[in-house]
């Protein structure tokens, strides 16, 4: 209410009660003042009825929520399910118009706000999260792999002869097939294997610009976050080597951001060398649904460029989303939850390690991958392939997701090119392995539980080996498996009975 709606009030209520209520008021608005203000995301989180008070306000400026709005085009903004509406806060209209994603609507100057808001909390915090010198960002309604298609159909405007990528290798079917859809030819590097770790060839790189030429190149693509035992490319020496070649250099850092190691890698490529655009995932940093992404760059004009590439208006969900969880965590909020997966970090490299050292296995030395871990998986090697991959499917049964079991010698073909040694970066990696990362939100409860379960199926699978009857049971029997409240049944209607217990657990 305005100031004359609470005098009007005054009349009704108690005016000492009126007052309170007004200065209430006052202090929501106060956080939203310096939020438009400063664009920089608030230092402590806003609490959920600041958010949605913020939200309605922006809601109310969009076209379709005027009282006396009469439309008669064909988007208006109309929405048949007032579930759906409320998922989204009546911003209805998305973000951009159809020319250019980061445009001002006439019909909706509160999602506008909400778009230009987002991006520039977003770019705040890519500063305060290591790469200070960044200049410009948005958010982008696409997933990692298509936002750096976006990113490569742009630089073809300005290297029209170009037909290559050169791309150091990552077992990742999106970064391959982003450049592909973009219709270019990657030009795969492999890695070189130094201790455990997978590092960047950079001879070789070198190598192939000189060999295929470097004005035939659109860019090198090169890669922060990724599954150990590859490590982050080595980007202050890219960059140089791009700076020296004239070659664009776009860099996949899809869940980089969490780690102060990845941001700083990007803050000294465009330091001593080039970078024109880094890329990176709104679920891995976030913790919001999937869908959205962050493009950002050092040259605002080379952002800008991306952004009008893209064709028409785009949803303002994944802005939403990020901008919600932003100032509920605040900077300080946020800045916690990294601190606390860093610490978690070396808490799940120590019980890995152990649990490796129990079994005759041990944890690869990968010190340069801030985020994954990896861990030998040799004495079931022995066993066969088989019993490699059973053990993946034995966590994936007992709720251990996110483990990935690598075996030995697996081909795959994308789009046309194969890839020896699939999942494993590498043609030929020395060992089979399996990998945990310390992401985002993760818990020391996390940590416990899968070390636990891994434990029990690698004692299983050991017992099998040698012919011994195994002890852990069918996952529903696992006692690890229970919530502390046990809901059971006897038959699934979808699934019916399962094995020879006909139990199995609701979720």
């Amino acid at each position: 209410m305005n100031i004359q709606n609470f005098s009007l009030s005054e009349k009704l209520v108690s005016s000492s009660y009126v007052r309170q209520g007004l200065q209430a008021r006052r202090g929501h608005e106060q956080l939203v003042r310096v939020l438009l203000q400063q664009g920089k995301c608030p230092e402590e989180g806003w609490s959920e009825s600041t958010v949605e008070l913020f939200l309605n306000e922006l809601a109310v400026m969009d076209s379709n929520n005027f009282l006396g709005n009469c439309g008669v085009g064909e988007r208006e903004g109309r929405v048949a399910s007032g579930l759906v509406a409320k998922r989204h806060y009546r911003l209805i209209h998305g973000i951009g118009r159809s020319g250019d994603i980061a445009a001002v609507q006439p019909k909706a100057a509160g999602s506008s706000l909400l778009n230009k808001i987002t991006n520039s909390v977003v770019l705040d915090v890519l500063k305060f999260t290591g790469v200070r010198s960044v200049s410009s960002c948005f958010v982008v309604p696409m997933a990692t792999g298509m936002s750096l298609t976006l990113c490569f159909l742009t630089l073809r405007h300005r290297r029209p002869g170009a037909r290559f990528i050169l791309w150091p290798r990552i077992d990742q079917k999106s970064c391959f097939k982003s450049m592909l859809t973009a219709g270019f030819e990657p030009v795969v590097i492999e890695n070189v294997l130094e201790g455990d770790e997978l590092r960047t060839n950079l001879e070789e790189v070198e190598r192939k610009i000189e060999e295929l030429g470097a004005e035939n190149f659109l860019c090198v693509h090169s890669t922060t976050s990724c599954f150990a035992p590859r490590v982050p490319d080595r980007l202050e020496e890219l960059a140089v080597l791009c700076a020296k070649h004239d070659i664009p250099h776009i860099v996949n850092n899809a869940y980089g951001m969490q780690s102060s190691k990845c941001m700083h890698l990007i803050q000294q490529g465009a330091r001593v060398g080039r970078i024109d655009a880094f890329v990176q995932s709104l679920d891995k940093n976030f913790m919001v649904p999937v869908g959205g992404a962050i493009i950002a760059g050092f040259d605002e004009n080379f952002i800008k460029e991306i952004s009008k590439m893209y064709p028409g208006r785009a949803s303002a969900s994944p802005s939403l989303d990020v901008l919600i969880t932003l100032l509920t965590l605040g900077a300080n909020g946020y800045k916690k939850l990294l601190a606390e997966r860093k610490e978690l970090y070396g808490h799940l490299a120590q019980e890995l390690s152990a649990l490796a050292e129990r079994h005759g296995e041990r944890l690869l030395h990968t010190p340069h991958n801030p985020i994954s871990l990896a861990m030998s998986l040799n004495r079931l090697q022995t066993h066969g392939t088989a019993a490699v991959t059973q053990l993946g499917s034995m966590l994936f049964t007992r709720q251990v997701s996110g483990a990935r079991v690598v075996p030995l010698g697996v081909e795959q073909t994308v789009s046309g090119h194969t890839f020896r040694g699939f999942m494993s970066h590498a043609d030929a990696y020395p060992c089979p392995y399996l990998n945990a990362a310390s992401a985002i939100g993760i818990t020391r409860d996390d940590i416990t539980l899968c070390i636990k379960r891994l434990d029990k199926c690698l004692k299983s699978l050991s017992k099998e080996a040698c012919g011994e009857k195994s002890e852990s049971g069918s996952p529903a029997e696992d006692p690890d498996m229970l919530h502390s409240k046990k809901c059971w049944v006897k038959y699934n209607p979808v699934l019916g009975k399962i094995g020879t217990n006909p139990t199995i657990r609701l979720f």
